[in-house]
């Protein structure tokens, strides 16, 4: 009874109180996250019982039926690969296969640059896991250094930079009444950056305009970067997709390597293989020499061991099992050209449909464009009416997925944008 009555009478420690309070309100201060532009139209679409509803937003290619694609390439490979590889951990670098193969695509297959084992090359979580790795050493080996990113660009570029801490500026890229390349303003902002800048090119098919620069613009963008002692890093997303063909599809690049560059590259096969859910891709660094590039492959591979560790292995298995066999490239290569073809045919019916509409407009630019995306030149207004009247969803940028384009739903696209584009 003694020991009840002292307990009862104690004072209890007031600490685990406090603690439980401060315990409830570590994360009251988080609000919720903005939507993802390019994620949030698919939701929206999804949401939508329109029946007639049309997405042109996201960037996947899809058949004719409006159905996602999976190559028969890439489909032999899986059957190959079955039962015949352990799930064991790969290098931090990652596919040693896998990573020679897509150096042969961006650089030449007989490359003395590979030869000579001049290229520091890791593989990375697609292209978005090459961009960060690359902001990353950049941000660690030249922290007073920063990067010029085109305006417009893919959205997550500026994420990607900003996450890594590496200062941000902009270059002309996009012309707005010409629907194409603001090419003199381009290079006045290659002239004026401080020398030894850090430059974002997308290699081919941009992202969004679709307005790529001529061979010779290249040339001359080559030229002025070199003079200046720019860092020229590419970001190739789209290599076989744009034009059906790889090798022309790297022309800006082998183009800054005859020029003796020391440039970037980051590759990814979302796209031009269709494998976006398995994020395999590539970053690689050009060196001086064999030695620097193994000091260089050192590092990125120590910036990957805190962000993952290791790439999965399934996609890079999938990649360097085509291109290391000669019949199954030889059909990736002809299911890839079939797919930029569609899209090529796509253009050309968007913008038959509009002119036979009557359109006061010009629409020439759908069809100058190239890759995935047409930079229509739609205000957010006439978006947002497309998305409300006609259940057309895209980016309020006016950005068309030519992917979403079929010839079941081209008329259909063309009408509604005839009916709010006609007044402009």
């Amino acid at each position: 009874m003694a020991i009840r009555r002292a307990l009862s009478g104690r004072i209890m420690d007031p600490t685990p109180v406090v603690g439980a309070r401060y315990m409830s309100s570590w994360w009251r201060s988080v609000e919720p996250a903005l939507k993802d532009p390019i994620l949030g139209v698919t939701e929206a679409f999804l949401a939508d019982p329109n029946p007639d509803k049309i997405n042109v937003g996201v960037g996947a290619y899809r058949d004719d039926n409006g159905k996602p694609v999976v190559l028969e390439c890439v489909r032999e490979a899986e059957r190959r690969i079955a039962g015949n590889s352990n799930m064991e951990y790969l290098p931090m670098g990652g596919s040693v296969n896998m990573v020679e193969e897509t150096l042969k695509l961006a650089y030449g297959e007989n490359s003395e640059l590979i030869k000579d084992r001049r290229i520091a090359a890791v593989q990375a979580l697609s292209g978005t896991g090459a961009c960060r790795l690359l902001a990353d050493f950049q941000k660690r080996f030249c922290p007073e250094s920063q990067i010029y990113i085109p305006v417009p660009t893919w959205s997550n570029h500026h994420n990607i930079w900003r996450d890594a801490q590496v200062p941000q500026k902009t270059y002309h890229y996009y012309h707005p009444e010409s629907r194409g390349l603001d090419f003199a303003a381009m290079i006045d902002d290659i002239k004026n950056a401080p020398n030894g800048s850090f430059f974002l090119l997308h290699a081919c098919a941009h992202n969004p305009t679709g307005v790529d620069p001529t061979e010779e613009q290249w040339r001359e963008i080559s030229h002025h970067i070199k003079v200046k002692g720019h860092f020229a890093f590419f970001d190739m997303a789209y290599q076989g997709f744009a034009s059906g063909d790889p090798e022309r599809d790297a022309k800006s690049i082998r183009i800054f390597l005859e020029d003796g560059h020391h440039i970037g590259i980051a590759q990814s096969y979302a796209k031009n293989m269709g494998l976006y859910g398995q994020r395999v891709g590539c970053l690689s660094v050009l060196c001086e020499d064999e030695k620097q590039a193994v000091a260089v492959k050192s590092q990125l591979q120590q910036l990957a061991r805190p962000m993952y560790s290791n790439p999965p292995v399934h996609g890079a298995l999938i990649v360097s099992t085509i291109l290391g066999d000669p019949d199954l490239k030889k059909l990736w290569l002809k299911e890839v050209k079939v797919m930029a073809d569609r899209i090529i045919g796509m253009r050309t019916a968007l913008r038959g449909n509009l002119e036979k509409l009557g359109s006061p407009l010009s629409w020439q630019h759908i069809t100058n464009q190239i890759g995935m995306f047409c930079y229509s030149g739609m205000t957010p207004e006439q978006v947002d009416r497309l998305t409300n009247e006609f259940h057309i969803y895209m980016t309020r940028n006016g950005r068309i997925s030519m992917a979403g384009v079929t010839t079941g739903n081209v008329e259909y696209l063309a009408n509604a944008i005839h009916q709010v584009t006609k007044s402009a």
